[in-house]
């Protein structure tokens, strides 16, 4: 066990350390206003362009939540944020191909792995754009309001803009404060995981697949336990090929970069419990409804 959550969290850090870095770099530098204008307001096309720029950030499950975190709090819309946070970990470059090489130079399953996750993300956060028309944060952010003098009704002139070393430091001040809140529940989140694999037998679960329906359930379940990071679980997938049918392992490919225990009390440490039992029942849904697709086309 002491070996699987050093592991893990070895894993994961530098992914974290990327999140946070980025975080503190939009924190600084991206504005409100910038952020207004570059997402559509009409809530599908939001949600369409959340799934699209998870090709630009390389970062795991890990690193993404506090990238999605800052974005929701500098003006992007909740299903916007959430879309990309679940299809960042899986569509980027780096595990696309990670999936090609671990399938034998298979296109298939990263078109697949790809297709879905954009697919999943988008109907998750259409389903939560209508169920939370707000950002469900634990803590309150309240507007920073524009200062105004005694007696004016109007706003007293802006400060000096910073310089280029104070905002640099402020980026780093920011990811230093980001890591260490969203790092404790990384611990965590490596040491369940690690103690699950330790004593909870693989043999267990897979004894359950019998049939698609549970062989996919089976196959979202490992990928919560296991917890691996998105750039390696696509080797992992492709050892089960002889149990399971691409349904499944599709299931596992895309449920597992979306949601493990990992992310998952990073997320409770960010939005309330009840958004993000809602967010892990509706990717679980759609995944299951995905795989069941998956299994059929590959029949």
């Amino acid at each position: 066990m002491n070996t699987i959550f050093i592991s893990m969290v070895m894993e994961a850090i530098p992914f974290v350390l990327v999140g946070v870095l980025i975080s503190g770099l939009i924190q600084t530098f991206v504005t409100e206003k910038w952020i207004s204008r570059i997402v559509p307001s009409n809530r599908f096309l939001s949600s369409a362009f959340g799934c699209g720029i998870g090709v630009l950030f390389p970062s795991c499950e890990c690193g993404i939540v506090p990238i999605t975190r800052r974005l929701i709090l500098k003006g992007m819309p909740l299903h916007a944020g959430i879309a990309f946070m679940l299809t960042g970990p899986i569509i980027n470059p780096i595990v696309l191909f990670a999936t090609y090489i671990a399938f034998g130079d298979d296109w298939r399953m990263v078109a697949v792995r790809g297709g879905m996750a954009i697919a999943v993300a988008f109907c998750v956060s259409i389903v939560l754009s209508y169920l939370f028309p707000k950002p469900p944060f634990r803590q309150e952010y309240a507007p920073v309001a524009a200062a105004v003098e005694p007696g004016l009704a109007v706003p007293a002139p802006a400060a000096a803009r910073p310089s280029v070393a104070a905002r640099i430091n402020e980026t780093i001040v920011h990811a230093i404060d980001e890591f260490f809140s969203v790092g404790k529940y990384l611990v965590v989140g490596a040491f369940v995981a690690a103690a699950l694999q330790t004593y909870v037998p693989t043999s267990t679960l897979l004894r359950l697949g019998g049939n698609p329906v549970t062989a996919s359930l089976v196959m979202i379940a490992l990928a919560f336990v296991i917890s691996l990071c998105s750039e390696a679980d696509a080797f992992i997938a492709a050892s089960f090929r002889s149990t399971f049918n691409a349904g499944a392992l599709s299931a596992f490919l895309v449920f597992g970069p979306m949601i493990d225990i990992k992310n998952t009390l990073m997320l409770l440490g960010t939005y309330r419990g009840r958004f993000v039992a809602v967010l892990i029942g509706l990717v679980a849904l759609f995944t299951l409804l995905g795989s069941l697709i998956v299994g059929r086309l590959f029949a």
